[in-house]
């Protein structure tokens, strides 16, 4: 391509693309528009963009717009700069490890946000506010009550007005797992779940010798009727029984549970005076339309900081329809960024609530103080809905270009968009989801095979896929293209090489 009809096709709208009122700062929508346009084939590597002042023009922004934008884009390793010659999309970072991790499910970065101006305005202002004393030193765990306060805030979508008296602050929601098992039964008692389900869940079970006991699913999620059988069983056999659901954008199924299943598990666990846990740590951004406001029973100041935000209606967690029996967790760690290590968790019985303080303490005795009070500032003052807002954002992009590019693989079903920050890929016939996984490693792709969440039954031929954990959505969109050449091949047998 001459120089000349590179810059036409980068100067081109279809190109740039068009500004959004809410999709952040200028500068970073046009990086935006950068990324994109290498993702989906628009700009190739070696073209040359318009020189800074002509696509100020274009945009009409000032000169600074544009230079800041091309400054973040060299940071992501879009551009490469040839002073007097211009400025061109740069090939792909070759990286020394050349494992592209499709496994690791972490959130993706933010779209439109700053995320190093926000970390520093939000550590300066913590530090401005809050002796440094305290925030190196020991505290109790639980949380302080602004720590609570703040949990209350970022609860109210899902739950409404929650006294902050029964929220507990954790370093992140793994170990509020272990502590509420610790909490709730005794060793060798049962923990009913899905079949396929979170690996932590097994990994602290397991530590902690208790079993976890796959119940039956059906198109709906767990079925009732058999959760109260299971329930029956093992209580006859003088075992508590503590039920645990991950009941929105299922990991690793993607699969919400509807409402109506949501009121009979409720009502089964009642009936057979079971616990829940809810480990929901995707509401936030699963699908529904924007209603510009908090929940509808949210009646508190303390939620002001969602006022504007998109507000998504998922159905109603359990924790609203059994406030009595479900004991519901919420972490920003697969939400905004794991690296804030803070979870909410809602315990509303007093002594339930002791008893879980202290297996939290013997776990991990306190969350950081620091990144504690970042989460509590963030919350406050509403860069964590900002934040939130940002990883919804390129969350979706993320899944629709998984969509395109794997179109032809996934069931009807899924064919359309989805939500959330990982994807369920049922495997043709021909591949074994651990074979996938192997082969794929030796093509330099991270993916997790089926056995993972292997609660007990036999698992589907599927594996799961991370949207978030390879930062650049180019390199992503290369991975997916990768392993979709992968699955529509057969495998290979093993030959001999001769030496």
């Amino acid at each position: 391509m001459s120089q000349t009809s590179s810059i036409q096709a980068a100067g081109s709208p279809g190109w740039l693309g068009h500004f959004s009122p809410d999709g952040g700062p200028r500068y970073l929508q046009i990086a935006g528009f950068i990324e994109r346009a290498l993702s989906d084939g628009r700009l190739q590597p070696g073209d040359r963009l318009p020189p800074q002042r002509r696509l100020a023009a274009l945009l009409g922004v000032d000169l600074t717009t544009v230079t800041r934008a091309y400054d973040e884009a060299k940071r992501r390793h879009l551009l490469e700069g040839h002073g007097a010659r211009g400025t061109y999309a740069a090939a792909p970072k070759v990286e020394l490890a050349p494992m592209l991790d499709l496994g690791m499910n972490i959130p993706p970065p933010p779209a439109g946000v700053d995320f190093d101006d926000m970390l520093k305005q939000g550590l300066s202002q913590v530090l401005m506010r809050t002796d440094s004393d305290l925030l190196m030193s020991y505290q109790l765990g639980g949380g302080s009550p602004a720590d609570r306060a703040a949990g209350a805030i970022w609860l109210a979508p899902m739950l409404g007005k929650v006294d902050p008296e029964h929220i507990v602050a954790c370093p992140g929601a793994q170990c509020a797992l272990a502590a509420m098992i610790l909490a709730l039964t005794r060793p060798g008692d049962v923990i009913l779940a899905e079949p396929a389900v979170y690996p932590g869940l097994r990994a602290a079970a397991g530590q902690l010798d208790r079993q976890v006991v796959a119940v039956d699913v059906d198109a709906h999620g767990m079925r009732p009727d058999a959760l109260e059988q299971a329930c029956r069983k093992h209580q006859r056999q003088q075992r508590t029984c503590l039920i645990y659901l991950n009941p929105t954008l299922q990991n690793p199924t993607t699969h919400t549970m509807p409402e109506p299943r949501r009121r009979e598990i409720a009502q089964t666990a009642i009936r057979c005076g079971a616990a829940i846990i809810e480990d929901d740590p995707y509401w936030l951004l699963a699908g529904g339309a924007d209603t510009g406001g908090v929940h509808a029973d949210a009646g508190t100041a303390g939620a002001a900081p969602w006022r504007g935000v998109a507000q998504h209606t998922p159905p109603a967690p359990l924790a609203q329809l059994a406030p009595r029996h479900v004991y519901y967790i919420s972490t920003l760690s697969k939400c905004l960024a794991p690296g804030l290590r803070t979870a909410f968790i809602v315990v509303p019985d007093a002594q339930v609530r002791e008893r879980f303080v202290l297996a939290l303490r013997a776990l991990v005795l306190m969350p950081s103080p620091l990144a504690g009070a970042l989460v509590t500032q963030w919350i406050h003052d509403g860069a964590a809905q900002r934040l939130l807002a940002g990883v919804r954002e390129e969350a979706q992009a993320r899944q629709r270009l998984a969509a395109q590019i794997l179109a032809g693989l996934r069931p009807p079903a899924d064919a359309g968009a989805h939500d959330g920050i990982h994807l369920w890929l049922p495997l043709p016939d021909y591949w074994d989801s651990a074979e996938l996984a192997r082969a794929a490693h030796a093509e330099g792709l991270t993916l997790i095979a089926s056995d993972a969440f292997d609660s007990g039954a036999q698992p589907p031929n599927a594996i799961r896929i991370s949207l978030g954990s390879i930062r650049e959505r180019a390199r992503l969109a290369g991975a997916l293209r990768k392993l979709a050449h992968l699955l529509g091949r057969r495998p290979s047998l093993p030959r001999a090489i001769p030496v």
